[in-house]
């Protein structure tokens, strides 16, 4: 079980209590291997500060740059990595599967 000190989630919410900026990227599919199953979650707040995970470091460069473009327009993306993507083979998603990760501003 995750505790409220380390859910993306309890993050996110305190630090929007303290008027910062968030989105939450959540991972939504998976197929074959992938670094972390659907319902895996990272908080990013508008600085690019981080909590969480999505691929197990895999690609969260990619998503919180993402993220913070989300914040800023407030509209929601769909991010998909997999061995075939260019950026997922920069970033090291190499584990023969294909993740999606919806991206969203909170608040």
């Amino acid at each position: 079980m995750v505790s409220e000190t380390s859910d993306p989630l309890f993050i996110a919410e305190g630090w929007m209590n303290n008027g910062r900026a968030v989105a939450i990227a959540t991972v939504v599919e998976t197929w074959g291997s992938s670094p972390r199953p659907a319902g895996s979650q990272l908080a990013i707040d508008e600085d690019g500060n981080f909590e969480g995970s999505v691929s197990g470091g895999c690609v969260e460069a990619e998503v919180i740059t993402t993220a913070i473009d989300v914040i800023r327009s407030g509209e929601p993306t769909m991010l998909e990595f997999g061995v075939a993507d260019e950026v997922a083979w920069r970033a090291g998603l190499s584990c023969g599967g294909r993740i999606r990760i919806y991206l969203e501003r909170l608040g």
